[in-house]
């Protein structure tokens, strides 16, 4: 199963574009929040089932503010974050992921990517994409994140830039 994970494309759909084609067959899109477009039309150009939520710059988009979803094994947290201030840190965001009883905590909002895979049974797995059309970490570069479950449905992440 291959997975891309995006954020924060604040309506500028041309990397995203070039990742769907690039990447083809993809089993599954996850956008971690800041479309600032027409949801429907980004799950048109996927052509795979899309799970999506509204960041804080989607106010009319009609898209949930947060959704749980089953990636094989995995119980899925997807939020944008801003509500948990991941600005500033990721404590809220995790004891929430834990209270939900979620492995695996997706988030965009900071436009820097961020990975930090569970060591522990009760670990969980922390995923910002970054940003694919405004990065902010050193040098600037849009990033993503490709997540795949092997033939054991045992999920390895791959941080990517373009």
């Amino acid at each position: 199963m291959r997975i891309l994970i995006v954020s924060d494309t604040h309506r500028k759909e041309g990397n995203l574009r070039y990742l769907l084609d690039k990447m083809k067959p993809l089993d599954m899109l996850i956008h971690c929040g800041d479309v600032e477009n027409d949801p429907d039309h980004i799950r048109q150009i996927a052509e795979c089932p899309v799970h999506m939520v509204a960041g804080n710059c989607d106010f009319l988009s009609g898209l949930p503010l947060e959704e749980e979803f089953m990636i094989g094994g995995y119980r899925v947290w997807l939020t944008h974050g801003h509500r948990q201030f991941v600005g500033i840190n990721n404590r809220m965001l995790l004891e929430e992921a834990k209270r939900r009883e979620c492995q695996i905590v997706m988030f965009g909002h900071t436009h820097k990517p961020f990975l930090e895979i569970a060591r522990t049974a009760d670990g969980i797995t922390a995923i910002n994409p970054g940003s694919l059309s405004a990065p902010r970490q050193e040098g600037y570069r849009p990033s993503y994140i490709l997540m795949e479950l092997d033939r054991q449905g045992i999920a390895h992440y791959h941080l990517n830039y373009l």
